[in-house]
């Protein structure tokens, strides 16, 4: 039974997520486009499953929307920041700087949910990843102590990610 369940539902996370999107595209919600978006969840992760070998093995929901609202926050605050900066800060007094931040993450997809809540924060760009996946290089518009803005990234999205994707 679990076997045939393992099959059906190979990332039963993005068999949800597929479902989600698929509603929300639509214009209205309906039990035809929910059942329709069901469909399209369950084929899409069967029909690709042999291409994600490595995936997480566990993803922890509950920490996972904890994140989505904590990054949904830093958005907002981040772009008051900028805008506050933009409109009082000239640029000889900016503090841009390039931050290497060592990572502890070796999932492919929680480095790339660290670098898209990275790039994705205003203010801050994820611009490169090194070969061996071990450390992100980010671009900070106005840092003071770019030593703080690596920790802060370690300790703010790094550490929840790492407990997100087990």
């Amino acid at each position: 039974m679990m076997k045939l369940l393992r099959w059906l539902l190979p990332h039963p996370a993005l068999t949800l997520l597929l479902t989600l999107v698929w509603v929300l595209l639509q214009n209205s919600v309906s039990s035809g486009m929910v059942v329709f978006g069901l469909i399209l969840g369950i084929i899409i992760p069967i029909a690709t499953a042999r291409w994600w070998p490595d995936r997480p093995k566990t993803v922890h929901l509950g920490k996972l929307v904890t994140y989505c609202f904590l990054v949904m926050w830093d958005i907002i605050v981040a772009n008051v920041q900028v805008a506050w900066i933009v409109l009082t800060k000239s640029n000889a007094k900016m503090r841009p700087a390039w931050v290497v931040i060592p990572l502890e993450l070796r999932s492919p997809e929680a480095i790339t949910v660290l670098a898209g809540t990275i790039t994705l924060t205003p203010g801050t760009v994820s611009a490169d990843l090194s070969d061996g996946g071990h450390y992100l290089l980010v671009h900070a518009l106005d840092a003071e102590d770019p030593d703080a803005v690596r920790d802060d990234i370690k300790q703010r999205y790094e550490r929840r990610l790492k407990e997100i994707f087990r």
